[in-house]
């Protein structure tokens, strides 16, 4: 990743509001891009595009990407060079209960992301955001690779393949039509199940840690087997940083899916999680296993990246040990009344060193 490619450089990005969004909104600021957000209110309270004082350096319009008018007069009127789709309903067990509007989100919203940036002349490069959990969990104990069948067993998952399938359908359709060194250069972006400081989502396993941890009551677990690809927020949020680069220097050549997952060793149980956490927290942190029926949740699911690693040069920085260490640092700072801008722009420089570390 190039810093000196950002500076300038006009970025919509949707679902800025978000937990990952309001990160990527700080790291775009700090690198010199001009950003312009669009997304509903800030999904939780407290949130960390407040908390971190996200929307002090970007433009924002607040909009349902379900509106196809209101996203295309947005991006119209701001005429962005490079757009990241990253708004989506995210929760798994959520989706059980609103499957509605799950799909009307998370399909036809990135319908409309992409048909307002078809009619919009000034866009070069389109990342869109979707999910590990696309891919057709066969529980494999090996880790899916972008050739996979897409699928996805409950509605969240399955509308997060559907957007792949869209995705597809629109490059091949609409953006490659000009020929291959000409046209909107598309990809989608599959990250893993990822953590960092200032997530406050409910029913997501860090956050429900945390939280018990500061009422000190036992974290209640359901599945301490499940087996995810963890990593820190900053982690795919760098891939989708060189997926743009690379898209906007080659075009079409980097236009497809790409996985952006943590090393191998980082696919942990949920209870090697917890219990990490617990001792990272100290004092009288605990977790007790929940033993109620719950809807259907994946398993075991890893990712391949081993394309990321080839074609982009990118890989994972931080181990998983050092992404906890870092969320409880900053919990504990926020605790505490510290500034948060300044920790999480902290955090995106000492992250920006060890990628420097790792590609010299």
């Amino acid at each position: 990743m190039h810093p000196a490619f950002w500076r300038g450089k006009r970025v919509f990005l949707t679902g800025h509001t978000g937990f990952k969004g309001s990160w990527l909104s700080l790291w775009l600021q700090a690198l010199g891009a001009e950003v312009h957000g669009l997304a509903l209110a800030p999904p939780t309270t407290p949130h960390l595009f407040g908390t971190a004082r996200v929307g002090d350096g970007m433009a924002s319009t607040t909009q349902d990407i379900r509106d196809l008018d209101g996203v295309l007069q947005a991006m119209q009127a701001f005429r962005p060079e490079i757009v990241i789709h990253m708004a989506a309903q995210p929760l798994v067990r959520l989706s059980y209960a609103e499957p509605v509007a799950t799909y009307a989100t998370n399909v036809m919203g990135t319908v409309h992301v992409l048909e307002a940036a078809r009619h919009t002349d000034s866009v070069r490069v389109i990342v869109n955001v979707t999910t590990d959990k696309c891919y057709e969990n066969n529980e494999w104990v090996w880790g899916y690779r972008e050739n996979e069948p897409m699928g996805g067993h409950d509605p969240y998952s399955n509308s997060k393949g559907c957007a792949e399938l869209v995705t597809r359908a629109y490059r091949r359709s609409f953006f490659q039509s000009r020929g291959q060194g000409s046209g909107i250069a598309l990809a989608s972006a599959r990250a893993g199940n990822v953590i960092g400081g200032g997530d406050w989502a409910a029913d997501r396993l860090v956050p429900d840690i945390l939280r018990a941890f500061e009422r000190h009551t036992p974290v209640v677990i359901r599945n301490p087997h499940s087996t995810r690809p963890w990593q820190h927020v900053l982690e795919p949020l760098s891939g989708y940083l060189t997926l743009a680069e690379h898209l906007w220097q080659h075009g079409q050549t980097y236009a497809e899916g790409w996985n952006f997952g943590p090393m191998d060793d980082d696919a942990r149980p949920v209870r090697w999680i917890v219990e990490r956490l617990v001792q990272a927290w100290g004092g009288d942190a605990c977790w007790q296993l929940d033993g109620t029926d719950h809807p259907h949740e994946a398993g075991y699911l890893k990712l391949d990246i081993a394309k990321a690693k080839h074609r982009l040069g990118w890989q994972p920085c931080w181990s998983l040990d050092q992404a906890l260490e870092r969320i409880v640092h900053w919990h504990q700072a926020w605790l505490a009344g510290q500034d948060m801008q300044a920790l999480c722009l902290e955090q995106i420089q000492n992250y920006t060193q060890a990628m420097n570390r790792k590609a010299a």
